[in-house]
C-alpha cells in the first residue's frame, strides 16, 4: 500500500477530525500565500494569483461542508496546500 493510499484510507476513517484538521491547515497556508503575494505588490498578476488562492482553498473549504466522498475532499484538500504551497515558494524567492 503507497503512502497516498494508506493517507487516504486513515482520512476516511476519520474524516471529521481530518476534515476539521484540513480546513485549519489549508487557511492558514492560503492566508500566508495571500499574504505574500499582496507583498509584492497590487498589480494584476497579483491579483490572478490571489483568486487562484482564493479560489483553491474556498473549493476545498466548500467540500467540507457540502459533505462530498472523502477521496474528493482529501483530494481537494490535497490540491489546496500544493497550490499554497507553490505560491508560498514562488513569492519568497
Amino acid at each position: 500500500m503507497n503512502f497516498y493510499q494508506k493517507q487516504l484510507s486513515e482520512f476516511t476513517r476519520d474524516f471529521y477530525a481530518g476534515a476539521s484538521t484540513g480546513i485549519i491547515v489549508s487557511s492558514c497556508m492560503g492566508s500566508i500565500a495571500a499574504m505574500l503575494v499582496l507583498m509584492n505588490g497590487h498589480g494584476l498578476a497579483e491579483m490572478i494569483q490571489l483568486g487562484l488562492i482564493v479560489v483553491v482553498c474556498m473549493w476545498f473549504n466548500a467540500s467540507v461542508l457540502a459533505q462530498l466522498k472523502a477521496k474528493f475532499v482529501f483530494n481537494s484538500l490535497i490540491l489546496s496546500l500544493l497550490v499554497s504551497t507553490s505560491f508560498i515558494l514562488v513569492n519568497i524567492l
